[in-house]
């Protein structure tokens, strides 16, 4: 038994509590649930009775949840979307197994995605639900079952597994490059494109080509994707995964901005939380995608 029965209230009593609180009113919280101001205020007199404690206090037209009330609504909140989430996936998968991936939005389309027809094909039993995080976020408050994250070991309480090292290239447009060779000082004077998620990616390459330099300036990007089309039209020099622009570089949409050797800046882990126990459909990923990366 999870709770004695006395610390459970009813969905629609915490629904109309949560909708209470978010709007401010019981007629707007009647309209969104489709039910009458009435009903809305016998929930709320109901579970005020069966806990024992008073929630609401009323201000003229609108209604306010008490102090103590607000904290017990958030925790509330939040159980009520795992249930609806919890919900989602049943019905899209009925006979079980699904997993909520976060991916990093270039390494997802242009490695994860395909190759994920292989998985798909050897585990016909599961569903992956791919969502685009940007940064680390908490396992305990989100709905994800794992993430696919970059950069060191600096997510706390997770599991890793290596996926790979990414190497990055300096790369421009042809008519930005010099028309004489030049030495590296050359980009250090060029306007340098960044990526938000790694502002000093450049600072680092710099540094492991032998050259001391900070405070680099330049237009700014929240995704490879847009910073690959800015490149590609003369806006700048960019740090590019090498993955990411294979066909741009046969092509010569893209040529290097410099010719010495290929560094990494980070790598890519799957991760998912220590505190909770490994899933059966992130057993079956987890196995399948190590078998998919080579040594590390």
């Amino acid at each position: 038994m999870i709770a004695p029965r006395r610390f459970l209230p009813s969905i629609p009593s915490l629904l109309a509590l949560e909708a209470v609180d978010r709007l401010g009113s019981a007629s707007a919280a009647a309209e969104e649930l489709s039910l009458t101001q009435s009903a809305i205020s016998r929930q709320l007199k109901s579970m005020e009775d069966q806990l024992g404690v008073a929630l609401i206090q009323r201000n003229q037209m609108r209604l306010h949840l008490t102090p103590a009330a607000k904290d017990y609504v958030q925790v509330a909140r939040t159980a009520l979307n795992q249930i609806a989430q919890a919900s989602l996936k049943l019905k899209a998968n009925p006979t079980g197994g699904s997993l909520n991936l976060s991916i990093l939005p270039a390494f997802g389309m242009h490695w994860l995605a395909p190759r994920l027809q292989d998985f798909a094909r050897r585990h016909p039993e599961v569903t992956v639900n791919l969502s685009t995080c940007l940064k680390p976020f908490d396992f305990e408050t989100e709905h994800f079952d794992a993430a696919i994250h970059f950069g060191q070991k600096n997510w706390p309480g997770v599991n890793y597994l290596p996926i790979m090292r990414e190497d990055v290239v300096p790369v421009c447009a042809q008519d930005l490059l010099p028309d004489q060779e030049q030495d590296l000082g050359w980009l250090m004077t060029a306007p340098l494109l960044h990526l938000e998620t790694r502002p000093d990616a450049w600072e680092r390459w710099f540094a492991a080509q032998g050259r001391d330099v900070s405070g680099m300036r330049g237009m700014l990007f929240d995704q490879f994707s847009t910073m690959v089309q800015a490149t590609i039209h003369g806006l700048g020099a960019a740090l590019l995964p090498s993955y990411l622009i294979e066909d741009e570089l046969k092509t010569k949409r893209l040529v290097p901005a410099w010719k010495g050797p290929h560094i990494s800046l980070g790598q890519f882990f799957l991760v998912w939380p220590q505190t909770r126990p490994e899933s059966e459909p992130l057993r079956s990923f987890r196995i399948w995608l190590q078998g998919r990366v080579g040594p590390f």
